[in-house]
């Protein structure tokens, strides 16, 4: 809101929403990791119920991998600046600045 551009979340709570509804197409238009969020709390209430019923942790490697999240935050950045290059070449300067906090 205060720049006028989109978020890195921006759109994610729509994708879900669209996901749910079984549109994939509109999902990843709105943000391509929305079905992919819905995706990783499904696998993770599972796991995360196997661990308390047998006492072993399964997750622990993959959650606390220093790497894994580096690359995570790579890819996350990366296709923010294509969806703010997407932004700017299909808004002009006015329908930013209307967009932000300072209309």
């Amino acid at each position: 809101m205060l720049t006028g551009f989109p978020c890195p979340g921006c759109g994610i709570t729509k994708s879900m929403v669209y996901f749910y509804e079984g549109d994939l197409y509109k999902s990843l238009c709105y943000h391509v990791l929305g079905p992919f969020v819905i995706v990783f709390c499904a696998i993770s209430v599972v796991v995360l119920t196997m661990e308390l019923k047998t006492g072993k942790e399964y997750f622990n490697t993959v959650l606390y991998n220093r790497k894994a999240a580096l690359v995570m935050a790579c890819l996350l950045i990366a296709y923010h600046m294509v969806r703010l290059v997407y932004f700017i070449q299909h808004n002009n300067a006015d329908d930013i600045f209307k967009q932000s906090i300072w209309k």
